[in-house]
């Protein structure tokens, strides 16, 4: 089965002006709903202010200058808060991003397993939030390794983070 959905990586220009970026500067990545799932955008800094897009998620990120490495911009808190926004969704795609982004967060130690239940021909799973006095629901769509591999490493890419 191949990923039900798919965001790119930084095109290095702004969404909104079309204006490219330069080494080094700093912008914001968006995540946007448009009809056919989570699509990434990214905008100039000065578009993102004037113009204050609605996004469904977004991040800081920079340009890097030539051979230098990616830095990260996203918190563990940041992935915390996308996970949470997800706990409404139904649709396949956020159901399946939502439960990569689980098994990054328990990778993270951010969330604990704690156990499983079937509801209505599904598999949930309860997860205690690290520090926190809450317990979080996650439905398993039951990925294949490999494909939550492939899915770890796009989200890597789009978030621009190591996982």
């Amino acid at each position: 089965m191949a990923t039900d959905w798919e965001i790119k990586k930084t095109l290095g220009q702004c969404c909104g002006t079309g204006e490219t970026f330069a080494p080094g500067a700093e912008y914001y990545a968006a995540l946007v709903e448009t009809e056919q799932g989570l699509e990434r955008r990214d905008y100039s800094i000065s578009f993102w202010e004037s113009q204050k897009p609605a996004v469904y998620c977004f991040w800081k990120s920079r340009i890097p200058e030539g051979r230098e490495k990616k830095r990260l911009f996203v918190s563990d808190e940041m992935l915390v808060s996308f996970f949470d926004r997800l706990a409404e969704e139904t649709e396949k795609e956020k159901v399946t991003f939502r439960f990569v982004l689980m098994l990054i967060l328990m990778r993270k130690r951010k969330l604990k397993y704690d156990s499983s239940r079937t509801d209505d021909g599904r598999e949930v799973w309860t997860l205690r939030v690290t520090g926190e006095d809450r317990a979080a629901q996650v439905v398993n769509p039951h990925l294949a390794e490999d494909q939550i591999e492939q899915l770890s490493s796009q989200m890597g890419q789009i978030l621009q983070v190591e996982l």
